[in-house]
């Protein structure tokens, strides 16, 4: 134990450390963009090389101890958090696919939305969802069937299908009162969320219109003809169930525990399979997940050696070593969470990992609470839109069954609300001091 502790005491910031994710960005991105083929390396392979580097550069443990802390990161109680979403969602999916829910839901969204205003119809759907639960994960496990269904039914890109939905995801992680990322950032910086959230939307509201007129002129000219089918109602209640629980404040790991049950039931009672038939289902779901579930262990152990080493301490240290006034400040605190967000892969952990150094920042400099903890949401969410090794992105591309990566080029609103966060720093003005005020009420 003590031996362990000196070794902790003795990490340095260390640029160094950051190499493994560099060593991922190389092999899979950047390779696959020179190739221009996503499917060449597989994310699953390129990530194993890549632990396999930070287990060989982590000093002054032996290997046992290595990948003890290695296996620490990939147990973390946020990654297991994120298995456990991955099994259900992906039981939940096949089971509603299986009994015709998918379908169903397909036929009753292209009945209601006229065809020119599909695509604007399903951010804002997905906007709304994300905002009553507050959780991007939980918005795309429970929309991403129905989107892929439509778009598999109408012929429309399905890349383009999935960004428009992880994107809405996105608008609500960032706004919710019950989002993880609002509340830590809330938290940290010791604001009320509505003040963070008056401060908030100011700044992704131009981009949610300008990500609605995107989607308008790309689908305007977009025509389908689809065969009068029966409408069932019954195997849509799954969906509704999951998105009513949700809203309500129910856990998602529950919401979607109930929901496979739900489905499991329609479905036997409506001769779509019997009960073996319904446990096949969930096993075909759940194996679904398997190259996701890898994904995720591998990239929790390995970022944790990137932190153990001194990874992140460097980015701080860095980072925040030359702040000029207001306007440094502001930029300094975003570029600090965006690249704990690329190391993290997680913006609730990056608004952790840097949320002490950014009271700190905001302290020196002036800048209120309320205005710190928007910049740390809005530029965490903005970096997890970018990155393909996120859960929203490896969840969104394993229930659509195409690779992560080829979703990025589609994610509008994400872009859109990086573009307007840089701007309010750039031109943002503060009124008076009295914004400084600090409350730590929720």
């Amino acid at each position: 134990m003590q031996h362990n502790l000196r070794n902790i005491a003795k990490r340095q910031p260390n640029f160094f450390a950051l190499t493994p994710l560099i060593v991922f960005l190389l092999m899979y991105l950047v390779t696959s963009l020179i190739l221009q083929d996503f499917y060449k390396i597989p994310i699953t392979i390129a990530f194993l090389f890549s632990c396999i580097y930070a287990v060989a550069i982590t000093s002054g443990l032996n290997i046992s101890q290595r990948i003890t802390r290695f296996s620490r990161g990939a147990s973390n109680k946020s990654i297991m958090l994120m298995i456990w979403i991955f099994i259900l969602a992906g039981a939940f999916a096949q089971t509603t696919k299986s009994m015709g829910g998918v379908q169903q839901a397909v036929n009753i969204a292209l009945k209601i939305l006229p065809s020119n205003f599909l695509l604007p119809g399903m951010f804002l759907t997905s906007c709304f969802i994300s905002l009553s639960i507050g959780t991007s994960v939980g918005t795309i496990a429970a929309l991403m069937p129905v989107a892929a269904g439509i778009a598999s039914q109408t012929g429309f890109d399905i890349t383009i299908m999935a960004g428009i939905i992880v994107g809405g995801a996105y608008f609500g992680d960032n706004l919710s009162f019950i989002s993880d990322t609002t509340v830590v950032a809330t938290k940290t910086q010791g604001c009320m969320m509505k003040d963070k959230f008056r401060e908030n939307i100011k700044i992704v509201t131009p981009a949610a219109i300008a990500a609605l007129i995107i989607y308008f002129f790309l689908g305007k000219d977009f025509a389908f003809s689809l065969q009068e089918n029966e409408i069932m109602f019954v195997k849509v209640l799954p969906y509704i169930a999951v998105l009513i629980t949700a809203i309500i404040g129910v856990d998602v790991i529950i919401v979607l525990f109930l929901g496979t049950i739900l489905a499991g039931f329609i479905g036997i009672f409506s001769g779509d399979y019997d009960i073996f038939g319904w446990f096949s289902n969930m096993g075909d779901g759940v194996l679904s997940m398997s190259e996701l579930i890898i994904v995720t262990l591998l990239a929790g152990g390995m970022l944790e050696l990137i932190r153990y080493n001194g990874g992140m301490d460097f980015l701080v240290e860095k980072i925040s070593a030359k702040i000029r006034g207001r306007l440094g400040a502001e930029f300094s605190i975003a570029s600090l969470v965006f690249f704990a967000d690329l190391c993290t892969a997680n913006n609730t952990v990056a608004i952790i990992t840097v949320g002490q150094a950014t009271n700190k920042i905001s302290s020196k400099f002036g800048i209120s609470p309320k205005r710190a903890a928007s910049i740390l949401d809005t530029f965490s969410c903005f970096a997890q839109g970018l990155i393909p090794y996120g859960a929203q992105m490896l969840l969104a591309a394993g229930l659509c069954k195409i690779a992560p990566s080829s979703i990025t080029p589609y994610l509008f609103y994400p872009f859109l609300m990086g573009l307007c966060a840089l701007l309010s720093i750039v031109f943002y003005k503060p009124k008076t001091k009295k914004n400084a005020k600090v409350s730590l009420q929720p």
